[in-house]
C-alpha cells in the first residue's frame, strides 16, 4: 500500500492517537471510582485523527484554542499526561493549577489556550489570537476548534465577518461529530453542510473526512499555507464521531448500538495500524510495545495525581486578576 506519508510519521500518528485513547479511558475509569475525578468529562474517543493530522501540518508555536472536549489537543500539544491528569483531579500540579479540572486545560508554554465551557466562546477568542499573532507580525497561525452545536452560535458569524475583513491568520475547525449533546445536526439547522456557512464571507471552506489522519493533514496544511501566506482565514468541516457519551453522564438514546458500532469500524487508530502494518513499517510486536510502553506513562499519570497535593487556599484569588497598569498611546 503505497502512502504520501513517511514511516516516521505514521509512527508518531499512531503513539499521539494511542496516547489519547488510552489516557482517555482510563481517566473515565477513574471518574467511576467515587471520588477520584469531578465535574464535568467529555472524551475526545474517536476523534483522535484530527488532533493527529492537524499537529504534523502545523509548527509548534500555532496556538490551538477549543471547547471542553480538549484532553486530547492539550496531549498533542504536548502538555505532559501528569499534568493533564492532575488537572482532571484537581491537584495543584495540573495544567491549571487544579482550577480548572476536565473543562478548562491550559498551557501558555505549549500555545495551548483552552478549554473553554461557554458554546462557541472560543471561536471569538480564537480570532483575537490570530489578530495578536498579526499584530504582532509573527508567521503563526491559530487553530480554532469548535464542534457542529457551537457552529449555531452567534458569534460565529460576527467573528467570520471581521477575520475576513482583517484576512486574520485562523484556521476555523469544526468537528462535526453529528450531534450537539444529544440533537443531531439535521435537528438543528436547515444547513446540514457547515462548511456552507462560509460562503456568506466569501470565506474558503472544504468538508473533510476526519476519521484519517492523513485527510485531516492535508486539509489543515492546505488552509495554514494560505494563512501563513497573508490571504486570511479557511473554515474546515471535519467530519468524524465520538465513540462515548457528549458527557460521562450521557446515556446516549438518541443513537444506537449499530450507529456506533458502525463507525467504529472507521476507527482512526485501527487505519494507521493497518498502514503501518501493510508498510511493514512496524511489526505488530513493536505496536504492542508502544502500547505498554503508553500504558505505563497513563498509569503513571494516575500515580502522580493521586500523589500531588491540593491547591493551597492562599491560590483562591490568584491569577483571576491582573494588577498591571497598561499605557496606551495615540498617534
Amino acid at each position: 500500500m503505497a502512502t504520501k506519508f513517511s514511516k516516521e510519521t505514521y509512527l508518531y500518528w499512531y503513539e499521539l492517537m494511542q496516547l489519547i485513547r488510552q489516557f482517555e479511558l482510563k481517566a473515565e475509569e477513574m471518574y467511576k471510582m467515587a471520588g477520584k475525578i469531578r465535574g464535568f468529562f467529555h472524551a475526545y474517543v474517536g476523534q483522535e485523527a484530527i488532533a493527529a493530522g492537524c499537529m504534523t501540518a502545523t509548527q509548534q508555536d500555532d496556538p490551538f484554542i477549543t471547547a471542553y472536549r480538549d484532553h486530547g489537543l492539550a496531549l498533542a500539544k504536548g502538555v505532559a499526561p501528569n499534568a493533564c491528569m492532575a488537572e482532571l483531579y484537581g491537584k495543584a500540579t495540573g495544567c491549571a493549577k487544579g482550577k480548572g479540572g476536565s473543562m478548562h486545560f491550559f498551557s501558555l508554554e505549549h500555545r495551548f489556550f483552552g478549554g473553554h465551557g461557554i458554546v462557541g466562546a472560543q471561536i471569538g477568542t480564537g480570532a483575537g489570537l490570530a489578530f495578536a499573532e498579526k499584530y504582532k507580525g509573527t508567521n503563526n497561525v491559530a487553530l480554532c476548534f469548535f464542534g457542529d452545536g457551537a457552529a449555531r452560535q452567534g458569534i460565529l458569524h460576527e467573528t467570520f465577518n471581521l477575520a475576513m475583513l482583517w484576512k486574520l491568520p485562523v484556521i476555523f475547525i469544526c468537528e462535526n461529530n453529528n450531534y450537539a449533546m444529544g440533537t443531531s445536526v439535521e435537528r438543528t439547522s436547515n444547513v446540514i453542510d457547515i462548511y456552507k456557512l462560509a460562503d456568506a464571507y466569501e470565506m474558503p471552506a472544504d468538508m473533510v473526512d476526519g476519521m484519517t489522519p492523513e485527510n485531516v493533514h492535508e486539509a489543515v496544511a492546505r488552509a495554514v499555507k494560505r494563512a501563513r501566506q497573508g490571504d486570511g482565514p479557511t473554515l474546515l468541516e471535519l467530519k468524524t464521531y465520538r465513540y462515548k457519551g457528549h458527557s460521562i453522564s450521557d446515556p446516549q438514546k438518541y443513537r444506537s448500538k449499530e450507529e456506533v458500532d458502525e463507525y467504529k469500524d472507521q476507527d482512526p487508530i485501527t487505519k494507521v495500524k493497518t498502514t503501518i502494518l501493510s508498510n511493514k513499517y512496524a511489526s505488530e510486536e513493536e505496536l504492542n510495545a508502544i502500547d505498554t510502553r503508553i500504558g505505563a506513562v497513563v498509569d503513571a499519570s494516575v500515580k502522580f495525581a493521586e500523589e500531588s497535593p491540593w491547591p493551597d487556599e492562599s491560590e483562591v484569588l490568584k491569577d483571576v486578576y491582573i494588577d498591571q497598569q497598561y499605557e496606551f498611546i495615540v498617534d
